[in-house]
């Protein structure tokens, strides 16, 4: 979503959700991986859906995977804690997508080094 209102919304939205996953989700589901960060969210325009881009940091992989599909089957729970917080007509669909971002620059800067090393 573009412009001043946009920005400011995904921002309360990425601040809000974390907030959710961290305490409620959290306490509902204890098993959850120790860091999970909200990265963006992208509204849409018309309110009707919204993109939340979740790392997930767990040195087991199985348990970041198992941590992600915990959150996206709880997306119906997450927006009806947001629709509390949050005092807006609509509240979007929550669709979460996994942000490797952090994975592929370690992966890069991994490569870097190693470059750097060979040098020598």
């Amino acid at each position: 979503m573009k412009g001043v209102r946009g920005e400011r919304l995904a921002g309360e939205f990425q601040k809000e959700i974390s907030s959710i996953i961290s305490g409620k989700l959290r306490a509902k589901f204890p098993g959850l991986s120790a860091i999970i960060s909200v990265t963006a969210a992208d509204v849409a325009p018309d309110l009707k859906s919204a993109k939340i881009y979740v790392s997930i940091y767990d040195t087991d992989k199985a348990k970041a995977q198992n941590s992600f599909a915990t959150i996206k089957e709880n997306a119906g729970f997450i927006r009806h804690e947001l629709a509390q917080v949050m005092h807006i007509r609509t509240v979007p669909e929550l669709r979460f997508i996994e942000d490797t971002s952090m994975e592929y620059g370690e992966k890069i800067d991994k490569i870097l080094s190693d470059i750097g090393t060979d040098d020598k």
